[in-house]
């Protein structure tokens, strides 16, 4: 079969990386270890990558409570061999890992001590967008001299117009002076229509600013929108190498390359260095039962309840384990409903858990809105933010008054923390008194207790393999193993 012929290159585009963030997030639900991340990286190092998209805040989440691996070394370990190019890491609002608006001097010191430990690039998003909470943030960033990000998260709504998005751009790039506008598609809603009036709008808007293009393949869209994206003028395309790509992870590298270059683009990555990567990370999918991303079928009715594919799996588990699973289609058109009445929220985190938790009171109980949730109700007094419209009047009157007795109708600015902090944890470094301040009980302790990070990852032989899955599922009684030097007998106990 004959290869095919490339055409000349117009215009250069680059790529930011997502493997070691959002598509282990997407595909492993953010189970990758530092172990498993730590082999790859000085291929991304020399792959020719604008950045690296590295921590986001479930990262921290994940890493503490489950992986028992302290973040803040996860960040230091990859630094040292991330050399050459940008560590990327993300701000969700002004509320780290929560829901609630955190003290100003908190944010500050998350963003300091992201720096202090070899962040290179700082991308921040309010998925109300409303910039206040998270201007500050960017501003102090590029006064450290990283770079920024100043991230739009895309939804489908009657008020997120082009002229809206354009108009955000614009406010971003006065108030914060950013070194890129991110176009973030986190529900993998983006289509071709839209994508051809966006674009041209945002540039208009942002004028030579790079503008960043991210979605996810929920749809299975996304590829076909990046082409487009960039035709129009998009600059970086955030993709994952395959087999961590599709899905609902980011498009492949290896394709995204290949079409771009077809198309008469340049896209200069060390595709043999990506090859290394994708079966570096194929072998641990093998040993470790992970999956891995296959292209997705196209779904009008994503369209209706915009979840995004995390929080698809965390309802359906939700009503399983409650003995409500043929209710799941019932509740994501309760979603489509709520969200219309709660003046169209983006469906990212928090609001994403926000709609989902509250559509499954309102099938569950038979009726809507008698259990509130304390975060809508602070959602719809404006805790988070300022609302995008108004919200429905009936369901206002339901929300507040079966809501807790507890929310004040005004809310207040939360107290500067950061000295208490010191005084309450006195020869602990910054890092952790962070990690103690967003982490309840003793998750922290159970962390350090788990010792320091494993930073060599085994590939187990065949035959080792094997006999730990014979040993997991205890289905036999007797065996036996014949073969070249192996004569093995075994009982089951």
């Amino acid at each position: 079969m004959a290869a095919r012929k490339e055409k000349k290159p117009t215009r250069t585009v680059r790529f930011v990386d997502t493997t070691l963030r959002d598509a282990h997030q997407s595909l492993w639900a953010t189970r990758m270890t530092t172990a498993m991340m730590l082999p790859a990286c000085e291929r991304l190092n020399r792959i020719g990558y604008a950045a690296v998209d590295f921590m986001g805040l479930v990262h921290f989440d994940v890493a503490v409570r489950y992986l028992k691996e302290h973040p803040w070394e996860r960040i230091r370990l990859v630094r040292e061999r991330l050399t050459d190019v940008p560590l990327k890491s993300w701000l969700r609002s002004n509320s780290l890992m929560g829901f609630d608006v955190l003290p100003e001097d908190v944010n500050a010191l998350w963003v300091e001590r992201l720096v202090a430990n070899g962040i290179g690039m700082l991308t921040a998003f309010d998925a109300l967008a409303d910039l206040d909470n998270i201007v500050p943030n960017l501003q102090l960033a590029k006064r450290m001299g990283i770079r920024t990000c100043g991230a739009l998260v895309f939804c489908e709504s009657p008020v997120h117009t082009d002229a809206f998005f354009a108009a955000k751009a614009s406010e971003l790039l006065e108030r914060a002076a950013v070194d890129w506008i991110m176009l973030k598609d986190s529900g993998g809603l983006l289509g071709i229509d839209r994508v051809r009036t966006l674009v041209p709008a945002l540039r208009a808007a942002v004028g030579d600013t790079p503008i960043e293009l991210h979605s996810h393949c929920l749809t299975g869209l996304a590829p076909l929108v990046y082409h487009e994206g960039v035709k129009l003028g998009v600059d970086i395309v955030d993709t994952s190498i395959a087999p961590l790509a599709n899905g609902p992870a980011q498009p492949a590298t290896q394709t995204m390359v290949a079409n771009l270059r077809q198309l008469g683009f340049d896209a200069p990555l060390d595709m043999a260095a990506i090859e290394e990567v994708g079966e570096h990370f194929r072998r641990i999918a093998e040993q470790e039962g992970k999956p891995l991303g296959v292209p997705m079928a196209y779904d009008a009715f994503h369209y209706e309840h915009q979840l995004p594919g995390g929080m698809l799996t965390n309802l359906k588990f939700q009503l399983e384990s409650i003995g409500h699973a043929e209710r799941f289609d019932e509740v994501l058109e309760e979603c489509a409903r709520i969200r219309r009445e709660l003046a169209w929220p983006i469906m990212v985190t928090p609001f994403a858990q926000l709609v989902g938790t509250q559509a499954v009171f309102n099938v569950v109980h038979g009726e809507r809105y008698k259990i509130v949730p304390d975060e809508v109700k602070k959602y719809v007094l404006g805790y988070y933010g300022k609302l995008l419209a108004e919200v429905d009047p009936g369901a206002l009157d339901r929300i507040v008054s079966n809501g807790s007795e507890r929310i004040a109708l005004r809310p207040a600015a939360p107290e500067p923390a950061v000295d208490a902090l010191r005084k309450k944890y006195p020869g602990l470094s910054d890092e952790e008194r962070l990690l103690r301040f967003c982490f309840a009980g003793n998750q922290v302790d159970e962390m350090l207790a788990a010792g320091p990070i494993r930073t060599v990852y085994t590939f187990e032989q065949p035959l080792e393999r094997l006999l730990k899955e014979l040993v997991r599922r205890r289905s036999w009684h007797y065996l036996r193993l014949e073969g070249a030097g192996i004569d093995l007998t075994l009982r089951a106990a």
